[in-house]
């Protein structure tokens, strides 16, 4: 097909996410893309500098996976994951475990991040009903989440526009403001109260940096004050690190960054390289202990058809070896020296504000763009500037960020760098 058929084609009879039915910018054909660059139809290469909605941590194309789906999918493509098992997923299992909190023990597996949100959800409040406390069912999450767009991670996530059409439908959770260093002691006294409630399940967070919310980041020693006065009292804290894990803030996960593990753990994004669906929910020993018996009531009954598929867990495992390579480990410290050295030429600008970096992700917030948000008007002006320089940059509202591939080349990043300097010069 020419790149005219495939956008006609694409008008005619796709429905994108995360944008309305007649949308403001044009879909642009992709032919190809290798490491850190995207090819159109058109001849054109865009650096992809989101990582493909973060999912992509090795690159596009990495051959290391491709050659390990190839592999697996002549050898045992799918079986039911019901009365079956298979190498691919024993392995990955195991593999999880090494880098896992030392007190988890099982892993379930689902295909997405939304997805290991609800079988988290679903494992906090069945705890609660097998350990004969059905009483508890209150969640607590922080205020600006995002956790997905079923409809338990709906629930825990803020409301707003994304969610709007569903507000008869979704459970109430409690919200607790987003902690900064301004407002931590009454942050921290409001947690103790609602912590406190004989009916509170759960406490749901992405550890750290809240992605979809606006890049917006707290320190590892609120996070462990919070985490730890929850479990002080028995109540199951869920680490979202869906888009957190991988290295992303610098360590394996963003809560090995606490002295307190969570009792659940919901992985996806980048634990394929992005080369296929997975989603982990991952949990310690005190959850798996309330589903141990026989009786069918007491059992998780959660499932779909491709869970533990062979050929994704194939793919993780080749990603789970790449990321444990000392190269990517060089390349996310050398990713987030490149943006610290960034981070002063930023804070030469006044049209910017609120410059922050955790690990391989930096961001800044925009004057006079408006608010924070996919809403927002600001992406409309922003979003297409950067791509007719060959450069996709998916502004939150008014936030601009950078979250890489790893394998992103220093210099690569300077171009992306050279970009973003001459949009603030621009004004």
């Amino acid at each position: 097909m020419t790149n005219a058929e495939i956008k006609q084609a694409d008008k005619d009879l796709i429905w994108h996410p995360f944008a309305p039915l007649i949308s403001p910018f044009e879909y642009i054909p992709i032919k190809s893309a290798k490491k850190a660059r995207l090819f159109t139809h058109g001849g054109k290469t865009i650096i992809d500098t989101v990582s493909s909605w973060w999912v992509n941590i090795h690159g596009h194309s990495n051959e290391y996976i491709a050659n390990a789906i190839h592999k697996q999918a002549l050898e045992l493509e799918h079986v039911i994951f019901a009365g079956f098992t298979h190498e691919p997923a024993v392995k990955l299992a195991k593999n999880l475990m090494t880098i896992l909190p030392d007190n988890f023990s099982k892993v379930f597996f689902s295909d997405n991040g939304s997805t290991s949100i609800e079988v988290g959800l679903k494992m906090a409040f069945q705890y609660w009903c097998n350990v004969g406390q059905e009483n508890r069912t209150k969640v607590i999450a922080l205020d600006g989440a995002y956790h997905g767009d079923t409809f338990g991670a709906m629930s825990v996530s803020a409301r707003g526009g994304f969610t709007k059409p569903f507000f008869p439908f979704l459970f109430d959770i409690e919200s607790l403001d987003f902690p900064t260093e301004e407002n931590f002691e009454q942050v921290l006294a409001h947690f103790d109260e609602l912590t406190s409630d004989e009916n509170c399940a759960a406490f749901i967070f992405e550890p750290l940096v809240q992605g979809a919310g606006g890049m917006r980041m707290y320190s590892p020693e609120m996070l462990q004050k919070l985490v730890a006065l929850a479990q002080s009292k028995g109540i199951i804290c869920i680490a979202d690190e869906v888009m957190t894990g991988w290295g992303r803030t610098g360590t394996n996960f963003a809560t090995d960054q606490i002295e307190a593990n969570p009792d659940i753990m919901c992985i996806s994004k980048g634990i394929t390289g992005g080369s296929l669906p997975l989603g982990i929910t991952a949990c310690n020993k005190k959850i798996v202990d309330a589903f141990q018996s026989e009786d069918l009531e007491k059992a998780l009954l959660h499932g779909h058809s491709y869970t533990g598929n062979p050929m994704i867990c194939a793919a993780a495992n080749a990603s789970f070896e790449l990321f444990q390579a000392q190269e990517c480990k060089d390349n996310i410290q050398r990713i987030h020296n490149k943006h610290q050295a960034f981070i002063e030429q930023l804070k030469t600008f006044d049209n910017i504000e609120n410059i922050r970096l955790t690990g391989t992700i930096v961001a800044f917030d925009l004057k006079g763009f408006g608010e924070t948000g996919y809403d927002s008007e600001a992406r409309k002006k922003i979003y297409p500037y950067f791509l007719e320089r060959g450069v996709l940059i998916r502004p939150l509202g008014n936030v601009i960020y950078l979250l890489p591939p790893y394998v992103i080349t220093d210099e690569e990043l300077e171009l992306v760098y050279e970009t973003l300097l001459g949009f603030l010069r621009e004004g």
